[in-house]
């Protein structure tokens, strides 16, 4: 997968996920709010919808292509297993960092496997899948980022996912913008504070 590594100075590794059209660029400023000690590992999604970068298909707004996001789930989770290896950083610290799309897919890894990630900042995501039993979560710390005028991911659906990932174990933490589907500074700021306190 297209990405860029960057060596930190402390144990932590930011997994960074871009929203539908981004880049791996684009969340850089985050993880220099979040962490700036932290090592960065920021992926490029592996398809693409009407030449946008994505991390999997969807069938139209806001329905989920299940059979190619369980495949790029997958074919992360092994991504992450042998960005491990290559570069050195410790594959029990890594804590996502997504928006929209790249939300979904970290949301995904969650719903998929019991330590994908130590923890995950998802601004605006969906619930990914339905019906399936999750993994144990025990010990993992969600963030998650709201709009409560998102035309895309409706208020109802964050306090899904939130109640889903609680009732697998983890602890989380949802956090309401009064806007839309937007990326806003203050959820970023929000973001930053409750990951200092908590890794």
């Amino acid at each position: 997968m297209k990405h860029i590594f960057q060596e930190g100075n402390n144990e932590k590794t930011l997994l960074l996920l871009h929203g539908t059209g981004g880049t791996e660029q684009d969340l850089l400023p985050l993880a220099e709010q979040i962490d700036s000690e932290a090592n960065i590992l920021s992926v490029r999604g592996n398809i693409e919808e009407n030449g946008m970068p994505r991390f999997f298909k969807r069938l139209r707004e806001g329905v989920f292509d299940e059979e190619d996001l369980i495949f790029r789930t997958n074919e992360l989770h092994d991504f992450l297993n042998q960005a491990a290896k290559d570069y050195g950083f410790d594959r029990s610290q890594v804590i996502a960092i997504g928006y929209s799309n790249g939300a979904n897919i970290a949301g995904s890894l969650l719903f998929h496997f019991e330590s994908a990630l130590q923890g995950a900042i998802l601004h605006h995501p969906m619930v990914p899948r339905r019906e399936i039993e999750l993994p144990h979560l025990k010990g993992i710390n969600v963030f998650i980022a709201a709009g409560k005028q998102d035309p895309i991911c409706s208020p109802e659906e964050s306090e899904e996912l939130q109640a889903l990932l609680s009732q697998a174990g983890a602890e989380t933490t949802l956090h309401w913008e009064s806007g839309g589907h937007q990326l806003t500074i203050e959820e970023v700021k929000t973001a930053a504070n409750w990951y200092q306190g908590i890794f």
